[in-house]
């Protein structure tokens, strides 16, 4: 991909849209931050933030044509990457939220974290193990990433599955598919490991990595 890579972080309103913004711009990406579909449109790799519940990102998502514009763009073949409650919702639905649709881009569901004898929500540091290789994990097999939440995607496809994390047993921390990658912790809240993470998403967007 030749030139400046334009990268357009999905602006619903979500609540950690300028630390990300700011991990980004660390990582070298031409960020905008855009509550505009025709600019995520119109960009070269998106990235779809989320904190919250699942339900009520997905209706922010859909109130601001953001859902088409995202299904669009995981399409349209460009890189994509979600982060927390933005890997949730590429799945076709939630426990947290009975009745609402996800965008369904990867197929299966959203479960509460079982954590037996451990306290739920989830906050805190846990190592990712690698299950499937994937460039924008390069390097990241094994390092700690910060995690802050009750309910994990339950891939029904097994090759859906990238990663892992132990936390009263194991549960998908980062999944996808050919222009799509996702992960259930925060990487702008993981100090170097989460910066090499967008530098590897930002790599591979190039067609370097």
């Amino acid at each position: 991909m030749s030139g400046t890579l334009r990268v357009s972080l999905v602006d619903y309103g979500a609540g950690n849209t300028l630390s990300v913004t700011r991990a980004l711009r660390k990582a070298g990406a031409d960020v905008e931050l855009t509550p505009d579909p025709d600019r995520v449109a119109r960009a070269d790799a998106v990235v779809l933030p989320g904190v919250g519940a699942f339900g009520d990102c997905m209706r922010k998502l859909r109130e601001r044509g953001m859902d088409e514009a995202c299904l669009d763009a995981c399409r349209s073949g460009k890189p994509f990457l979600g982060v927390c409650v933005g890997l949730q919702v590429l799945f076709e639905g939630s426990e947290e939220s009975p009745g609402v649709a996800g965008l369904g881009v990867l197929p299966g569901r959203v479960v509460r974290l079982r954590a037996k004898g451990l306290k739920v929500p989830h906050m805190g540091w846990n190592h990712l193990d690698i299950v499937r290789e994937h460039p924008v994990l390069a390097g990241l097999d094994g390092e700690a990433f910060y995690f802050v939440h009750s309910y994990h995607p339950a891939p029904r496809e097994e090759r859906d599955l990238l990663g892992t994390a132990e936390y009263g047993g194991r549960f998908c921390a980062a999944a996808g598919r050919e222009n799509l990658v996702a992960v259930q912790f925060h990487p702008e809240k993981s100090s170097r490991a989460g910066l090499r993470l967008y530098e590897n998403f930002l790599d591979w967007a190039r067609g370097d990595g």
